[in-house]
């Protein structure tokens, strides 16, 4: 059975999630359901990682099993036709290696958060940024964001109903930039790890946002990672900011 790797793309707010749920839309089931329009199934795919409710993706990537050989560019018409009128597009498709696995293939993972800075609540990016209404400071949150890099036990920064085996985890990047957006100015956070925990994004996110805002120093960022101890987490900020942003292999999937 030829092996299709399938880049995605979707907005977060119509799904209770990336995972299948019973009585509940989800994007996998999304995508699963078109595939049965194209083969007959039951379709089960694999992602590189599942995205919380209301969380947005720019490049997840999952794979498929099928039957027919498709020419993959035929293969992503086919799917995005049938996925209509669900927010999720298949932006491109690879044939892949029986074993090649969109999950335990990837090396890394790359997060965007997106904060849009202004008094009046957003209209055209409404569900797609963490309004906030107060000014930040960048400077001071990158400072404390740099002692979040690297190895480290993050059960501060970790949800409690998280699943993995291990809080130790390697973060790579976290790049706070700000942009001139056409709704008013926003703060990115730039995030690459090769995996993270449940909430670990989000978790860092609102603590930085309190370090922004003036009411957490640096060194406070400090104690809690310390701590190991999820009550010394900042809060968790809302989930219509974050987009799985790019999946990364040892090889280029999609040319």
């Amino acid at each position: 059975m030829p092996r299709y790797a399938l880049k995605i793309e979707y907005q977060g707010a119509p799904f209770a999630g990336w995972q299948r749920q019973k009585d509940q839309p989800s994007v996998q089931g999304a995508v699963e359901d078109a595939l049965t329009r194209l083969e007959p199934g039951p379709h089960t795919i694999a992602a590189a990682g599942r995205t919380d409710a209301g969380v947005h993706a720019l490049g997840q990537v999952a794979h498929c099993d099928l039957t027919k050989d498709w020419d993959p560019f035929r293969l992503s018409e086919a799917l995005n036709y049938h996925l209509k009128p669900a927010p999720v597009a298949i932006v491109a498709v690879a044939q892949v290696d029986d074993d090649w696995h969109a999950r335990f293939s990837a090396i890394e993972r790359q997060y965007l958060f997106r904060i849009l800075q202004r008094r009046a609540p957003a209209t055209h990016d409404k569900g797609q940024v963490w309004r906030i209404g107060h000014r930040l400071d960048a400077e001071a949150m990158q400072t404390a964001a740099n002692v979040l890099l690297g190895r480290h036990d993050f059960t501060t920064f970790r949800s409690s109903i998280c699943q993995a085996a291990s809080p130790v985890k390697t973060l790579d990047e976290l790049r706070i930039e700000r942009v001139d957006g056409f709704s008013g100015p926003e703060i990115h956070f730039h995030v690459r790890a090769r995996s993270f925990l449940h909430n670990q994004v989000r978790s860092f996110v609102g603590t930085l946002e309190r370090v922004g805002a003036g009411a957490w120093t640096p060194e406070d960022v400090r104690d809690a990672l310390e701590a190991r101890d999820r009550a010394a987490c900042g809060p968790v900020c809302p989930p219509e900011g974050l987009y799985l942003a790019r999946v990364g292999y040892p090889e280029t999937v999609f040319g």
